[in-house]
C-alpha cells in the first residue's frame, strides 16, 4: 500500500485494489467521525432510472448480512453516536459520528451497509413509499421545489439536472434486481474512498478496514468517472403557477468545477453579493425597499460544472419590483466588479467561514473526502488561506463579468399565476 503524509496529522493511504483511505488526527477531542462516500450517484443515472441511486442509499438500511435494521439504527445511538447517509449528485455518503473507542464499530456497520445489504424485494415497497412521501413533501414546500424546478431548466438534458429523489414514474419501474445490479458495479473498493477525522489512528483504521476486507486483492477496481458536462441553458425563463402565499423566484447559471483556480474569487463574489444580512442583496432587497424576508446567494461545486444562484421569496404583488432590484444588483457587480474596501471584507468573510467550518471532526471529514472526490490536490490551511489573501481585484472583475451579468441567468418564478 502507498502512504503518504499530506500535512500535520493527516495521512493518505492508497491500496492496490484502488480504495483511498484519508485520517486526519485531531488529538484534543474525544470522537471520530468516520465515512464512506461512493463515486456514483444522481449523475449517473439514466433518465429511465432518476433515483436508482437514492433508493439504493435508502435500501442498505433495511438489513444487512449480519444486522438488522432495527440492528443498524440501535447499536451506535445507545453509544450516544449518530449514523447517517445522503445521495448528492456526484456521490453518495454513508458516515457515522462516534466516541473515538466506538470507531471500529462505526467502520463494520458502515461496512455492513456499504458491502453487505440485503436488497430484499419485500423491502423494496415500503421503501418506495418513504421516498414518495419525501417527493410530496418537496412538492408541498415551494421554497425547496423552486431549486428542484431551476436546475432541471438549467440541464434539461443532463444528470444535473435531474430530481436525486426521482419521480414517482421512475421509481415505480424499479425492482430489487435493478439495485442489486446498481450495488455490484458500482459498490466496489476502487469506487470508494473512506474518510475519517478526531481522535483516530491511521494504523488502527487501517486495520480495521482490513479485518473487514476492504484491502484485499491486488487488482484495481474501476472508479466511476465523473459525468461529461453539457452546455446549461443561460437566460431561460420559466413560470409555475402555483397557489402560494408568495411568489418564490431563483436566478442561477453554471460555473465550473470545485478544483478551478476562481473558485476563492467566486465565493468571495457570492458572499458579498448575497452570502448574509450585510451583503448588497440583502442591504437593498430587504432593509432598503423592504420587499423580501429571505434573500441570499448560493453556490455549489459538483464535479464536472458547478451552480451559482439568487433565491428571493416574496409577495406575487412586488416579485417584479425585487426580481429587477436583483438583476440591477447583477448588472452593477458584473460591470464595476468590487472597490477595495469590499474585496477586502469579502476576503475575511470567506477565511472566517472557512476557520469556523473546519471546528468540527465530522467538517475535517468532509474536507478529506472532499478534495478527492472533486479531483483536486490537497490544500494546507495556510495555503488555502493565502490564496485567498492574493485573490485580486482583477481576478473578482473578471469572474463578476463572466458570471453574474444579469441576462445569463437563467430565471424561475413558482407562485399565483401573474396577471394579464
Amino acid at each position: 500500500m502507498d502512504t503518504v503524509r499530506l500535512d500535520e496529522g493527516l495521512l493518505r493511504t492508497t491500496a492496490p485494489n484502488g480504495l483511498v483511505v484519508l485520517t486526519e488526527s485531531l488529538p484534543g477531542v474525544r470522537s471520530a467521525a468516520v465515512g464512506i462516500y461512493v463515486r456514483t450517484a444522481s449523475a449517473h443515472e439514466r433518465p429511465d432510472q432518476m433515483g436508482i441511486s437514492h433508493l439504493l442509499e435508502h435500501m442498505v438500511f433495511k438489513g444487512t448480512e449480519r444486522r438488522s435494521a432495527r440492528q443498524l439504527a440501535l447499536e451506535l445511538e445507545v453509544r450516544g453516536g449518530s449514523l447517517d447517509a445522503f445521495t448528492g449528485r456526484d456521490f453518495t455518503s454513508y458516515q457515522a459520528h462516534v466516541l473515538d473507542a466506538d470507531l471500529p464499530l462505526a467502520v463494520e456497520i458502515l461496512t455492513d451497509l456499504v458491502r453487505r445489504p440485503l436488497l430484499r424485494e419485500s423491502d423494496l415497497e415500503p421503501e418506495l413509499n418513504v421516498i414518495l412521501e419525501e417527493i410530496h413533501g418537496v412538492e408541498d414546500t415551494p421554497d425547496d421545489l423552486v431549486f428542484e424546478l431551476h436546475s432541471a431548466t438549467l440541464w434539461p438534458d443532463h444528470p444535473y439536472g435531474y430530481p436525486i429523489l426521482g419521480t414517482p414514474d421512475t421509481l415505480a419501474t424499479l425492482s430489487a434486481d435493478d439495485l442489486r445490479c446498481l450495488h455490484d458495479t458500482s459498490y466496489n473498493r476502487g469506487n470508494c474512498v473512506v474518510a475519517a477525522a478526531g481522535n483516530v489512528n491511521h494504523d488502527q483504521l487501517l486495520t480495521v478496514l482490513e479485518r473487514e476486507g476492504w484491502l484485499e486483492g491486488s487488482a484495481r477496481e474501476p472508479a466511476r468517472s465523473p459525468m461529461p458536462a453539457v452546455p446549461a441553458v443561460r437566460g431561460g425563463r420559466r413560470s409555475e403557477d402555483r397557489d402560494t402565499a408568495q411568489t418564490h423566484i431563483v436566478f442561477g447559471t453554471d460555473t465550473f468545477p470545485l478544483r478551478d483556480s476562481r473558485r476563492f474569487p467566486l465565493a468571495i463574489l457570492t458572499n458579498v453579493f448575497g452570502g448574509g444580512m450585510s451583503s448588497r442583496l440583502f442591504q437593498r432587497v430587504r432593509e432598503e425597499l423592504g420587499l423580501a424576508y429571505a434573500i441570499f446567494a448560493y453556490k455549489h461545486f459538483y464535479q464536472s460544472s458547478g451552480q451559482l444562484g439568487v433565491y428571493v421569496g416574496t409577495q406575487s404583488a412586488t416579485a417584479d419590483r425585487a426580481a429587477d432590484a436583483i438583476r440591477a444588483e447583477y448588472d452593477r457587480l458584473a460591470d464595476e466588479g468590487l472597490p477595495a474596501d469590499e474585496l477586502a471584507h469579502g476576503k475575511q468573510q470567506l477565511k472566517g467561514q472557512i476557520m469556523l467550518s473546519l471546528e468540527s471532526p465530522a467538517a475535517r471529514m468532509g474536507r478529506l473526502a472532499g478534495f478527492t472526490l472533486h479531483g483536486d490536490r490537497y490544500r494546507p490551511l495556510d495555503e488555502m488561506l493565502a490564496e485567498i489573501d492574493a485573490v485580486t481585484a482583477d481576478d473578482v472583475a473578471a469572474v463578476g463579468a463572466e458570471f453574474f451579468r444579469a441576462d445569463r441567468q437563467t430565471v424561475v418564478r413558482l407562485g399565483p399565476a401573474l396577471s394579464p
